[in-house]
């Protein structure tokens, strides 16, 4: 396994996350507490992994191949979506950490008032922005792969083979 591996793991820890929100929210609106308590945790926990493995991906491609994001190279309308898609992906995922840690603190401290409230704002959030996350995948890894990343790969492989070789 290198760092290039990581996009489908940070893909996929978004969908699971994406799943247990919408489970959590399915479970409180039925009153299932502890179903909704545990999807809850389990997104969280989803969340916070991806959070780990997208950082040591970006720093990883920074220090393997001086670059650490790959550019979305299809043209036209595509890239217009795409970028607009990634912005608004981007500007709310900054904002998920403060408003998890506002909303389960509440929930903690058995101020469910306060938790409910703050779930109503998070929630939505939250939830567009592990969707868009898969998406972003998606467009820039699968749908529409990006030569960039094409050539990122090839520099790292060059940079190991001269690596070894030195060695």
């Amino acid at each position: 396994m290198n760092i290039f591996d990581l996009p489908p793991l940070n893909a996929t820890l978004n969908a699971l996350s994406t799943g247990f929100i919408a489970l959590g929210w399915w479970a409180i609106l039925r009153d299932r507490k502890r179903l909704h308590i545990t999807s809850m945790v389990t997104a969280l926990v989803c969340s916070t992994a991806f959070l780990t493995c997208y950082l040591c991906y970006h720093f990883g491609m920074m220090a393997a191949v001086g670059e650490g994001s790959v550019r979305f190279t299809y043209p036209g309308w595509i890239r217009l979506f795409y970028y607009l898609l990634l912005a608004t992906h981007l500007l709310l995922a900054f904002t998920i950490p403060p408003l998890v840690i506002l909303t389960v603190v509440p929930a903690l401290r058995a101020r469910f008032d306060r938790h409910r409230r703050m779930g109503k704002f998070t929630l939505p959030i939250w939830l567009y922005v592990s969707i868009t996350g898969v998406l972003v995948y998606f467009m820039l890894y699968q749908w529409f792969p990006s030569t960039h990343f094409e050539e990122l790969k090839r520099r790292f492989e060059l940079r190991s083979r001269a690596g070894q070789s030195a060695a």
